[in-house]
């Protein structure tokens, strides 16, 4: 059984978007479902701190990737 709020609101959507109702039922659901499946990711980010080095302009790519890779 679907909620009374619940019908109507899925009978609305469907009728905007030009949709049958079971349609956007299995759309909803689906969406619902792939939610879960994702549901215990956290991603967390760590920076580090950056100093700026003497003679080195960060504009320019080729100098950079030449100190990185230690040329």
């Amino acid at each position: 059984m679907i909620e009374d709020g619940v019908f109507r609101q899925l009978k609305k959507k469907a009728a905007e978007e030009g949709k049958t109702l079971q349609a956007v039922a299995n759309e909803l659901l689906r969406r619902a479902l792939t939610l879960q499946v994702r549901g215990g990711f956290r991603l967390r980010l760590q920076g580090w701190k950056a100093t700026e080095q003497p003679g080195v302009d960060i504009l320019d790519r080729d100098k950079l990737f030449d100190l990185m890779d230690g040329r």
